[in-house]
């Protein structure tokens, strides 16, 4: 299996065309909007929080399998969480894409964002992972 096949895994191609992060929020707190230009990814992320914590999540928007894929995993990923463990596995994440040193368990806590990381060998995809991720960092360092 070549680099591009493997990184297709059954992950993110079971991820890319999941609908059930993939609506609006009904009572939302906030939103956040982002948008790739060099590939025309384009998400807006919908926000809940209960206290501290990130209560519900949710994306509309259009892209390639690789930005669908990987925000749908990060809303799996950060349900539930504190706006600090969020930031923190969100730092994790972009580390990881950007091939930088990460510690095997902090590999371990991104779950499935893990399947994301051989994107790190396709330079042009790396910003379709990334997208949803730098979305919500914005949007939580504004909270």
């Amino acid at each position: 299996m070549d680099d591009l096949e493997s990184i297709y895994t059954d992950i993110i191609m079971e991820q890319s065309t999941a609908k059930y992060n993939k609506h609006k929020l009904e009572n939302k707190d906030d939103e956040e909007h982002g948008h790739n230009p060099s590939c025309g990814d384009d998400i807006t992320l919908e926000i809940k929080f209960n206290g501290d914590k990130i209560e519900d999540l949710s994306y509309t928007g259009s892209g390639c399998a690789i930005s669908q894929a990987s925000t749908s995993i990060m809303i799996d990923l950060l349900k539930g969480k504190t706006k600090k463990e969020a930031l923190n596995l969100i730092e994790m994440f972009l580390k990881m894409i950007k091939r930088e040193d990460i510690k095997e368990e902090d590999l371990e806590s991104l779950e499935d964002a893990k399947a994301l990381q051989n994107i790190s060998n396709m330079p042009a995809r790396v910003k379709c992972a990334e997208l949803a991720w730098y979305t919500m960092q914005s949007l939580l360092y504004r909270k």
